[in-house]
């Protein structure tokens, strides 16, 4: 017999529940910690720039050709598209459930490489970007100047200089970026009167500006091969790339036979301001730079959130007086309230647990068998979690609820079972718990059976409602796996160690149960003789029964998820 061996060896099986726990302990501190499982599909983002260009254009010459080239890449679900008017392109590409998000960009890097050949040379010029994409917020951050001391454009590109590149490099971050990042630009204004009256074009002042806005390798002075005597080299630097308002309004547009010179400034106004203004943040009215922060599929976000605190903690220390930060959207809020929450009703059914074993087996020594061997199975689900991929989200940790009142059955027949021949046949706890499981081994292997067949087949399901469901469903399975082994080892060698032989009259609140009990038992026993009798009642009591279940289903509406606001 299976069990016979740990109750003849009570520590052996006490070492197989430590262990169980000790690898459960260490799991929890792996797992990742979210508010839900990850069931949005990978999705890369491909961003390209056409400055000037209208959303047709756009389409026409840049979207099509990616579109093209992209369309097919392995494992894709669909792609949408979106041209701004602003010259900006952004092709999100979806792929399936399960897919390696870092194969997948890739493979559309791959493609767009493809089709780069077909683009503008002012698209290649800026640059096609791809990037996988988070759907998952951790946090975002507004910068600030309370006393109006820097504008956003200031604000926005101190961040992009002094923090985004810090926050990148937090463990867990899948992308950091400045909502309409206002990058510092030389704005040329046009003045087209004034390009009319001097036979000027606009190609022509943009032509002006590429040729004198450009960094030049100029060489060497007196380098090799060169005649005898030569014996200093000399290395030729050049401005390079300007970079004020003044020296933008020098630029040379034309040079006329008489001498005279046309520069930018007489035909255009020059300014130093953002690239782009099509985005502009606000916190309580007052403008601001705003930082997202996404997180990494199977990372812990309290853990992550933590050390973005830390870092902007140190950042802020290094400020300029007038400009602070503050977490403006936090998601890890919901998530330790959700946690904290679920944490709590787990410890009010564990409560509940021992209250009702207590109530109904009326022994403090037995009613301790099952609440050591229930905390073994649950902790020791952590970790079956941390083996398949998982994480401690409100679903995995509401299976574990769940599974509270299921696996603690499998404790009580061995110990009702137990105590049973204790009292009936006068034995003690050794000859009893070796009869006890001759009695229930199948029983406990059978109940364990079927519970795992009714939950296992939940984490089949496809779509996102199978991601969604599948740990929930697998949790409780691990669960109540966990608790049959513990049922067999542990659960008798504790009956042998615990119960003894006591003959005390109970208590007299319990005296008073067990003949309300016996009552409630005994007109439910007279309640079934009575309807095993009229068959025909019975048969149209349950039809009844699937009929309003039928109808109540239909009516009732559907969601993912429930809403919580």
């Amino acid at each position: 017999m299976f069990s016979r061996f740990f109750i003849d060896r009570p520590i052996f099986a006490m070492v197989i529940s430590a262990f169980i726990i000790i690898a459960g302990l260490a799991a929890m501190r792996a797992l990742p910690v979210a508010q839900y499982p990850e069931i949005s599909p990978p999705v890369v983002m491909v961003t390209a720039i056409y400055p000037g260009a209208s959303a047709e254009v756009l389409e026409q010459t840049v979207a099509a050709p990616l579109e093209n080239q992209i369309n097919g890449v392995e494992n894709m679900l669909y792609m949408a598209s979106t041209s701004t008017s602003n010259g900006v392109l952004q092709i999100s590409v979806t792929f399936g459930i399960g897919a390696d998000p870092d194969k997948a960009a890739l493979d559309v890097n791959n493609r767009v490489k493809q089709a780069e050949a077909k683009l503008p040379l002012e698209v290649r010029r800026q640059g096609v970007t791809v990037e996988k994409s988070s759907s998952s917020f951790l946090q975002v951050i507004a910068f600030r100047s309370p006393d109006g001391r820097f504008d956003d454009i200031y604000t926005s590109n101190y961040v992009t200089m002094n923090v985004l590149d810090r926050l990148k490099r937090v463990p867990g971050t899948t992308g950091v970026q400045i909502f309409g990042a206002k990058d510092y630009a030389m704005r040329i204004w046009l003045k087209p009167d004034r390009l009319t009256q001097l036979g000027l074009a606009t190609s022509d002042v943009v032509r002006a500006i590429q040729e004198q806005n450009a960094q030049f390798a100029p060489g060497k002075i007196g380098q090799p091969p060169v005649s005898n005597g030569q014996q200093l080299v000399y290395t030729i630097t050049s401005k390079g790339r300007l970079s004020d308002v003044a020296e933008f309004e020098n630029i040379v547009i034309r040079s006329d036979p008489d001498g005279s010179i046309l520069r930018l400034r007489d035909v255009a106004t020059v300014e130093l301001g953002s690239r782009d203004y099509e985005f502009r943040g606000r916190v309580n009215g007052q403008a601001a730079t705003l930082v997202g922060i996404f997180l990494q599929p199977d990372t812990n976000a309290l853990e992550v959130a933590e050390n973005v605190n830390v870092v902007m903690d140190e950042l802020a220390a290094r400020f300029p007086d007038g400009l602070e930060h503050r977490v403006v959207y936090d998601t890890t809020r919901f998530v330790k309230v959700s946690i904290r929450e679920v944490v709590k009703t787990l410890v009010e059914a564990m409560v509940l647990v021992f209250l009702v074993v207590f109530l109904f087996l009326q022994n403090w020594r037995a009613t301790l068998i099952p609440t050591l061997a229930v905390p073994v199975s649950l902790i020791g689900t952590f970790a079956g979690l941390h083996m398949l991929g998982y994480s401690i989200n409100t679903l995995t940790l509401f299976g574990m609820v769940l599974a509270i009142g299921i696996v603690v059955d499998d404790a009580i027949v061995v110990l009702e079972n137990v105590e049973r021949i204790m009292h009936e046949e006068g034995k003690g706890a050794y000859e009893a718990a070796i009869q006890a499981m001759r009695e229930v081994t199948g029983p406990v292997i059978a109940i364990v059976l079927v519970l795992i067949a009714v939950f296992v087949p939940i984490a089949f399901v496809g779509g996102l409602a199978g991601e969604l469901y599948r740990q929930f469903a697998v949790s409780i399975s691990i669960a109540v796996g966990i608790s049959g082994v513990v049922a067999l080892t542990l659960t008798p060698a504790l009956c042998v160690m615990i119960l003894r032989n006591e003959h005390k009259s109970p208590a007299r609140f319990f005296q008073w149960f067990n003949r309300f009990f016996e009552r409630v038992t005994h007109r439910y026993t007279t309640g079934v003789a009575w309807m095993l009798k009229r068959a025909t009642v019975g048969v149209l009591l349950f039809l009844g029964m699937v009929f309003i279940t039928a109808g109540l289903w239909k009516f009732t509406p559907g969601s993912l998820v429930p809403d919580e606001d």
